[in-house]
């Protein structure tokens, strides 16, 4: 297993989010593991559940309060360079700048693995104040800061067994 130091890229004004991780895998088996369902409950949410459209949601485990559901729609998908979704619009409207963050999906072939750039953009196009961007931006950190490291030697397992 290579060094998988997740690299935290500085962003101004609570606008974004970026990180950026070297993994050993090949982009097409990381574009899966950030698309699919079924590899995305191995790294990120508890739950996930996506139609064919695109359109679904995923569920984090809330302890003896069952699953907490966020919604969950695929923006851009074209393998194997790049993903993105929009996540935590409100049930029922179509996911959109002002309702939801923007997650983006970078991915880029580096010798025998993939760098992958993650971007999550939407805070400030809320229209929250100050006090409530500052800690939902926070509170994003520190989830990405725990998962992304998640991501890379799940990746490199399925990588491997292909």
């Amino acid at each position: 297993m290579c060094n998988q130091t997740l690299r935290k890229v500085a962003v101004m004004e609570l606008g974004s989010i970026e990180r950026e991780i070297r993994i050993e895998a090949s982009p097409e088996v990381v574009f899966d593991v950030v698309s699919s369902p079924e590899h995305l409950k191995a790294w990120w949410p508890d739950e996930a559940e996506l139609s064919p459209t695109g359109d679904g949601r995923i569920g984090f485990d809330k302890g003896g309060e069952g699953i907490g559901w966020e919604q969950f729609t695929v923006v851009d998908a074209m393998p194997p360079r790049h993903f993105s979704f929009r996540w935590t619009h409100p049930v029922g409207e179509k996911a959109a700048l002002g309702n939801s963050y923007l997650v983006v999906f970078e991915l880029e072939p580096a010798g025998t693995g993939t760098l992958l750039k993650m971007t999550e953009t939407g805070f400030r196009e809320r229209g929250w104040a100050e006090a409530k961007v500052a800690a939902e931006h926070a509170d994003h950190s520190t989830g990405w800061d725990h998962f992304i490291p998640r991501l890379a030697p799940y990746a490199e397992k399925v990588g491997a067994g292909r």
